[in-house]
């Protein structure tokens, strides 16, 4: 990890940048159950599961969000900071031993309220070792204008 000036005019539409994989282990699904509160049985119980559609443990829908943003998160820009995500889904399920990789895409640079900022919006896509899309929604980031800095 560093820190990287990046200004809301250095943002370029259409740019991708992609995320080596990351397994998910059965203590990722225990300790973030830990963390939330969620011991549902779709989680931690495999023999309940055995009963369900999908036959296995799934991982918590914000764990699979968690970790693939986290994975994002390799450098610091001191000009810009997440305002929020919006359209999260979880498209597809993702087990214990499943391989995600991230694919995050600039897809819009607007205007915000505040003068001294612009708004970019990242279109973030996770997907399994498989190439199937498993989750999908878009980070809002508001960034310092090049002709504010001082």
């Amino acid at each position: 990890m560093h820190i990287k000036s990046q200004f809301y005019e250095d943002y370029t539409l259409g740019h991708k940048r992609e995320t080596l994989g990351r397994t998910i282990t059965e203590s990722d699904f225990v300790t973030h159950a830990g963390h939330t509160g969620d011991f549902f049985p779709h989680h931690m119980d495999a023999e309940w599961c055995k009963t369900q559609p999908f036959k296995q443990r799934i991982a918590h829908g914000t764990l699979t969000f968690s970790v693939g943003i986290g994975m994002t998160a390799t450098e610091i820009n001191p000009e810009a900071f997440s305002k929020g995500y919006d359209r999260l889904r979880f498209i597809k399920p993702v087990y214990i031993g499943d391989t995600i990789r991230v694919a995050v895409t600039i897809s819009e640079k607007k205007e915000s309220k505040r003068p001294e900022l612009g708004q970019i919006n990242e279109h973030v896509e996770i997907f399994n070792q498989n190439d199937e899309l498993v989750l999908v929604c878009d980070h809002i980031l508001l960034a310092k204008k090049k002709e504010y800095e001082r």
